[in-house]
């Protein structure tokens, strides 16, 4: 399987899929988004996910979020989404800034029960993460 990871434009999304459907290999697409829950390009996920999926004939198997905070994700997600791999560190920051480093404090278990769990079935963790953000998804999932 082709897993294409922090994809900033659904052109990219295109162009991936379309290379893995030549080469008939299952594709997963993961979009990273702003902390306005648009991707780079201005782009609202479900958006990048319907042209990606009228361009392509819905060749992906599944699309997912990648290095962003759950609060740029919060407000729900469903559909072709499956799965995110999250900041885990408190502090959202834009694209631009740097990611959040890993001094800063796990978000709480509840945040990542409604950010994530209640909306995905695949979890992983991202920039910033260390074992104690870990333990908190792991807690999160576990509940």
């Amino acid at each position: 399987m082709v897993s294409a990871l922090t994809l900033n434009y659904v052109e990219e999304a295109v162009g991936i899929a379309r290379a893995a459907r030549a080469c008939a290999m299952p594709v997963a697409i993961s979009f990273t988004l702003e902390t306005d829950g648009r991707l780079p390009s201005g782009d609202s996920l479900q958006r990048a996910i319907e042209i990606t999926d009228e361009a392509t004939a819905y060749y992906p198997v599944y699309y997912m979020i990648n290095c962003a905070h759950p609060s740029h994700f919060e407000h729900g997600w469903k559909g072709r989404a499956a799965g995110a791999s999250a900041f885990a560190a408190c502090a959202p920051t834009p694209r631009s800034a740097a990611p959040p480093s890993s001094t800063n404090a796990p978000i709480s278990t509840t945040a990542i029960r409604t950010s994530l769990v209640r909306n995905i079935g695949k979890c992983a963790s991202c920039c910033g993460t260390d074992h104690r953000h870990v333990e908190q998804i792991c807690r999160a999932l576990a509940a």
